[in-house]
C-alpha cells in the first residue's frame, strides 16, 4: 500500500532518560498513512525505547505525540490499544502453554462486549460474539498459512512460528498501526521471506500502517517506504531507502564507529 501523505503519527522533540543514561534526546518523525516506516540503528541506538514511547509503556521526559489528530505527552498502553495501536515485541511474548488458536484469541479481547452472566452461561449474545470473534481468528489463522497448528500448544512450535502467530495475535485486534519489534531476529533465510511478504500482505490487504525495528538492511531496504535512523538516542537521517542508504552519517554510524554490542535496541 503506497501512504496517501496524511500524518497518523508525529512525535516531536521526544526525550527519554534512565537515571543518567539519555536513551533518546530531542527525536521528532512522523508516520503516514499506509506506509511500512523503518526504525533503524545500531544496538543501544534508542529504537526499542522509542516503540516503548509510542505505544506507552514508557512516558518520555519531554517532547509530544501526536497520534490521528491529538496531541499528548504520553498515552497509557490501555489507551493506545483501544486507539488502535498494537504491538510485537523483541522477546516473543506468548502464552507458551495455551494453542495457537487461543494465543490469537486473546488478540481479540479489546473487541468483546460481553455480560459477565452470559459470558460465563456461554448463551445468547455471548454465544454469537464469541462465534464472530473466533471467525476473524480463522481469517487470521488462514491469512498466515498456519491452518495445521491450530491446536498445537505455541511452546512447541519452532521459533519462526512463534513469531508468525505472535504477528497474528497483533493482528487480531485489527490495528490501524502496527509496531513490530525485530519481528525477524534470530530467522533463518527462508522464515525471513515469508515474514517480509506476510508483512506486505498486512500491509496491502488490510490497509494497516506499519512501524518496524529491523536490523536486517536487505530487508528494511526492500519492504520500507521510509527509514528513520537512530544512533546513540538522536536521529541522524530520515528519508527514502535510496536517501538513507547514501547518507553519511548513516555509513559510518554501521561502519566507522564502535558500538558495544551488549546494548538493548
Amino acid at each position: 500500500m503506497h501512504p496517501n501523505g496524511d500524518v497518523l503519527l508525529r512525535v516531536e522533540g521526544i526525550a527519554l532518560a534512565f537515571g543518567g543514561v539519555k536513551a533518546l534526546a530531542d527525536v521528532s518523525f512522523d508516520i503516514r498513512k499506509g506506509e511500512i516506516r523503518a526504525i533503524i540503528g545500531p544496538n543501544g541506538a534508542g529504537k526499542s525505547s522509542m516503540l516503548n514511547v509510542i505505544n506507552g509503556f514508557y512516558r518520555p521526559h519531554a517532547g509530544s505525540i501526536t497520534y490521528k489528530g491529538r496531541t499528548a505527552r504520553h498515552m497509557r498502553p490501555h489507551q493506545a490499544a483501544q486507539a488502535g495501536i498494537a504491538r510485537t515485541f523483541q522477546n516473543i511474548a506468548l502464552f507458551k502453554g495455551m494453542t495457537t488458536l487461543d494465543n490469537i484469541m486473546t488478540g481479540r479481547l479489546l473487541k468483546m462486549r460481553g455480560n459477565f452472566l452470559l459470558d460465563a452461561l456461554h448463551v445468547g449474545p455471548a454465544r454469537r460474539d464469541e462465534t464472530a470473534h473466533r471467525a476473524v481468528v480463522e481469517q487470521i489463522i488462514d491469512f498466515l498459512e498456519i491452518q495445521a497448528i491450530r491446536k498445537v500448544p505455541v511452546g512447541r512450535l519452532p521459533y519462526g512460528l512463534q513469531k508468525r502467530v505472535e504477528l497474528g495475535r497483533a493482528l487480531a485486534a485489527e490495528p490501524d498501526l502496527l509496531l513490530l519489534d525485530e519481528p525477524m531476529a534470530g530467522m533463518n533465510f527462508e522464515e525471513k521471506e515469508d515474514m517480509s511478504r506476510f508483512i506486505l500482505d498486512v500491509n496491502e490487504e488490510f490497509g494497516t500502517t506499519i512501524a518496524l525495528i529491523e536490523h536486517d538492511m536487505g530487508v528494511v531496504m526492500d519492504i520500507s517506504s521510509r527509514i528513520v535512523v537512530l544512533d546513540y538516542g538522536r536521529k541522524i537521517a530520515d528519508g527514502t531507502p535510496d536517501e538513507v542508504r547514501r547518507d553519511q552519517a548513516v555509513i559510518d554510524a554501521y561502519l566507522g564507529v564502535a558500538h558495544d554490542g551488549g546494548k538493548g535496541a
